[in-house]
């Protein structure tokens, strides 16, 4: 018993860890926002400084198989919505303050609670149907329309939230019947291309040190995966998901210090009730209200080109995860 808390424990400092990092990565992604370089530039250069350690993974898939989707067209929506939601969400973060990007974005798992009914055939409950809704009027008190205006931030943060639902669900839904790497390289061939067409039209001169900090966007998404995998391998998925909320004390930390953000009351309540939302979901399916679990087992931080699927790299690397979920 106690070397099964003391996994958890171990799990759940792996997840901050690994948060405490995504939310670094998504600092420098700010800045270099208000620096002038347009998402689609951004995710660019990091998505083209990634392929080298991202090869370095792909080669330790030793299964002998092409690497032709089995579900092309599930493939490919999966592939056009990790796109958007890695344009929709770096372009929020450049725009909006980190902490009330964070808890817009926190509305994923409710989505994906949604998206599960008819997408998994998951049967919702009265609670979680209850969670999901008043998780969403946390989202309307975050937003708050009527008393401020609600930018083109706002609605990138809120179409990337929804995007990356639907990418969690489609994982899900083939992830066992697609080859891991096919579920790691389509997605970054396809963000690479898309923000290759994208860059005559939007490129600015970069600094040497602005392309190296996309490498460190592009380092710091690798590493942050990686602790995730770690702590997946630790901890369950109870203990580990829940830890992603993290992210909105570095938001707080970070856009007080470096960038003079300040915490507004909306946001403190509506972010507070999306979190509690979410963690009660979590707990839910955790406990046996779920078949297919679509929250718990997502890996909750947004797919982007920077931050891939952590269990497709779990399957690459042979890792088995800890816990018993």
């Amino acid at each position: 018993m106690a070397e099964y808390a003391k996994s958890n424990v171990k799990g759940a400092f792996y997840a901050l860890g690994a948060m405490g990092i995504y939310a670094t990565h998504d600092v420098v992604v700010k800045y270099l926002g208000e620096a002038g370089f347009g998402a689609f530039q951004i995710i660019f250069f990091a998505a083209l400084l990634s392929f080298p350690l991202v090869t370095i993974i792909l080669m330790r898939d030793t299964e002998a198989d092409n690497l032709i989707p089995r579900h092309p067209y599930w493939m490919a929506l999966r592939m056009a919505c990790m796109v958007n939601t890695g344009v929709c969400a770096f372009y929020a973060f450049t725009v909006l303050e980190l902490a009330q990007t964070y808890a817009i974005l926190f509305a994923s798992p409710l989505l994906i609670t949604i998206l599960a009914i008819p997408m998994l055939g998951e049967k919702v409950g009265i609670h979680r149907w209850l969670a999901v809704i008043v998780g969403l009027i946390g989202v309307i008190i975050v937003l708050r329309p009527g008393s401020s205006e609600l930018s083109l931030g706002h609605f990138a943060a809120m179409f990337a939230a929804v995007t990356n639902a639907v990418v969690a669900i489609i994982s899900r839904k083939i992830g066992a019947e697609e080859r891991s790497v096919v579920m790691l390289m389509y997605p970054m061939l396809g963000n690479f291309a898309a923000m290759a067409i994208a860059m005559p039209f939007v490129y600015q001169p970069m600094e040497i040190e602005h392309l190296g900090m996309t490498g460190i966007i592009a380092l710091f998404g690798l590493v942050a995966s990686f602790l995730f995998i770690q702590a997946y391998r630790s901890g369950e998925a109870a203990i580990v998901a829940p830890m992603q909320y993290s992210q909105i004390i570095w938001a707080t930390v970070y856009g007080y210090f470096l960038f003079g953000e300040k915490l507004d009351a909306p946001t403190v309540i509506g972010a507070s009730i999306i979190i509690a939302s979410g963690i009660y979901i979590v707990l839910r399916e955790t406990r046996g209200a779920s078949n297919t679990k679509p929250v718990s087992q997502t890996r909750l931080r947004s797919e982007t080109v920077t931050s891939p699927r952590v269990s497709v790299l779990m399957r690459i690397l042979k890792v088995k995860q800890g816990g018993n979920s």
